[in-house]
C-alpha cells in the first residue's frame, strides 16, 4: 500500500511540473511581448527538477514519465533563451 501511495504522490509531482512548464512557456511569451514584467523564474523551476529527478524511482512508467518532462523541460528553456536572445537584439 505504501508503494501504491508513494507513485501516486510521484505522478501527481510530475504531472504538476509539466503543468509548471507550460504555464512558464506561456509566461515567457507574455514577457518577451512585453506583457509581463519581470522575466518568469525559469532556473528555480530547472533546480526542483533536478532535485525531484535525483529520487529513485522504481516504477519504470513514473521514470519514462520523468524523463519525458526533463526533456521537454529542456527543449522549452532552449526556445526561452532563443527568444531572450531575439529580443535583445530590437
Amino acid at each position: 500500500m505504501a508503494i501504491a501511495d508513494e507513485n501516486l504522490a510521484i505522478r501527481n509531482a510530475i504531472q504538476q511540473f509539466e503543468a509548471r512548464i507550460e504555464r512558464m512557456h506561456s509566461d515567457f511569451d507574455k514577457f518577451v511581448h512585453g506583457e509581463l514584467d519581470r522575466m518568469p523564474p525559469w532556473e528555480n523551476l530547472e533546480k526542483e527538477l533536478l532535485a525531484f529527478s535525483r529520487k529513485k524511482i522504481f516504477d519504470l512508467e513514473l521514470s519514462n514519465r520523468l524523463d519525458r518532462v526533463l526533456h521537454k523541460f529542456q527543449n522549452r528553456k532552449r526556445i526561452w533563451l532563443r527568444w531572450l536572445q531575439e529580443a535583445r537584439r530590437y
